[in-house]
């Protein structure tokens, strides 16, 4: 496990209506603040990645389809320096994955529909200064492979 990263199983609750899932509570131990929630999608075998950020942390929720998500520690003086580590969330396993400062993400929808993610960050979207800095998924810099592994 990247050191920093926290995965959080999250509360479902089901009845003859349907179900509800708490995805994060201001009471929870984890968490720091609120900055800013949005949705993003993700078609079917696409690869979004990657990207970090210098001053927030992201808290990624799959709430529909699944995503197979990658996480990189670039981070100096991190234990975890220069391990890559997979975290499958969505419909069948919901989990909030908390994503420290620094450390590069992405994620590849490996669902056969559409893949619904959440991202509840500590801070705002600056549009006049972004705290976006990426690299395409396939760059060498990051030991990682996005294609299906057979268990």
């Amino acid at each position: 496990m990247i050191d920093g990263v926290i995965v959080t199983q999250l509360r479902v609750i089901p009845d003859e209506r349907g179900h509800l899932m708490e995805m994060f509570r201001s009471d929870e131990e984890t968490f720091e603040r609120f900055g800013q929630c949005y949705v993003t999608t993700t078609y079917p075998n696409v690869v979004k990645a990657w990207h970090m950020h210098k001053k927030q942390n992201d808290n990624i929720i799959c709430v529909k389809g699944m995503i197979k998500l990658g996480l990189y520690d670039d981070r100096d003086g991190s234990p975890t320096k220069g391990e890559a580590q997979d975290i499958y969330l969505g419909e069948h396993k919901p989990v909030r994955v908390k994503i420290p400062k620094e450390v590069y993400h992405g994620w590849k929808c490996v669902s056969e529909s559409e893949a619904y993610i959440v991202n509840v960050s500590t801070e705002l979207y600056d549009y006049k200064d972004p705290d976006e800095h990426r690299l395409p998924f396939d760059t060498d810099k990051i030991p990682y492979d996005w294609s299906l592994k057979m268990m």
